[in-house]
């Protein structure tokens, strides 16, 4: 699959339960071929290759596990805005440490991230793209 025609997901993988959560649903996102998945420490710590996949314009969904928004802040010392931006913590998940999100947190922030990540991929498929759906892996 031609993974150009993705949204780019960047995610916080800190320590604390929102952390962790918005690292699963990212890798989820890659996994299930809804997004390429990116390092945002890369893109944080000036990675050339990195930094550039980050501003080819591809559609960004940046998920932050809380208001610190690292993965926010990495994007914006590469002069780079993701499109929609969520903050689990502040879309009903709870901040803890040493522990993980309950199953009714994952779920609700997982649906609000598959929304996001359609609205991106619709935005992609409006432009003219090839609509992801439609790539073989031989693309």
């Amino acid at each position: 699959m031609a993974l150009h025609n993705l949204p780019l997901v960047y995610a916080c993988s800190g320590c604390s339960s929102v952390a962790q959560a918005a690292n699963r649903l990212a890798v989820g996102l890659d996994r299930a071929g809804k997004a390429e998945m990116s390092c945002i420490s890369g893109v944080g710590g000036g990675v050339r290759a990195l930094v550039k996949t980050a501003r080819s314009g591809r559609p960004i969904l940046a998920l932050d596990g809380c208001a610190l928004a690292c993965v926010k802040a990495c994007l914006a010392t590469a002069g780079v805005t993701a499109d929609i931006h969520l903050v689990l913590n502040q879309l009903g998940a709870r901040k803890r440490y040493h522990a993980d999100c309950t199953d009714d947190e994952m779920t609700a922030s997982a649906a609000l991230v598959d929304e996001a990540v359609t609205t991106l991929q619709g935005r992609i498929d409006a432009a003219g793209c090839v609509p992801a759906s439609a790539l073989t892996l031989d693309d």
